[in-house]
């Protein structure tokens, strides 16, 4: 497959952008080297290669969730600059 003036038409315009006539041989150069780039890969012999699911053999170890009081309210509040008896104060911030 060979990029044209067509084709990057096309993806400029799918990606809202706007080429000068210079950038645009330039990418289509680019875009020509990145297939060729791909066509070398395809030449490579990965018959006898397994599937790549997972990068490594280790797995996530979880810990279940524990409810724990670390810190009490009045502690929370301590250091609020606005705060009621038992809330934080903060600006309203959606208008009904």
């Amino acid at each position: 497959m060979k990029i044209d003036n067509d084709t990057v038409d096309k993806i400029a315009h799918l990606a809202r952008l706007e080429f000068e006539n210079d950038a645009k041989s330039q990418m289509i150069n680019d875009m020509n080297n990145m297939l060729s780039f791909i066509d070398k890969l395809n030449e490579l012999d990965t018959s006898t290669v397994e599937p790549l699911i997972y990068i490594s053999e280790e797995r996530n170890v979880l810990r279940s969730d524990e409810v724990k009081h670390d810190i009490t309210q009045q502690d929370a509040l301590k250091n609020a600059p606005k705060k009621d008896s038992d809330y934080f104060k903060v600006p309203k911030v959606i208008d009904k």
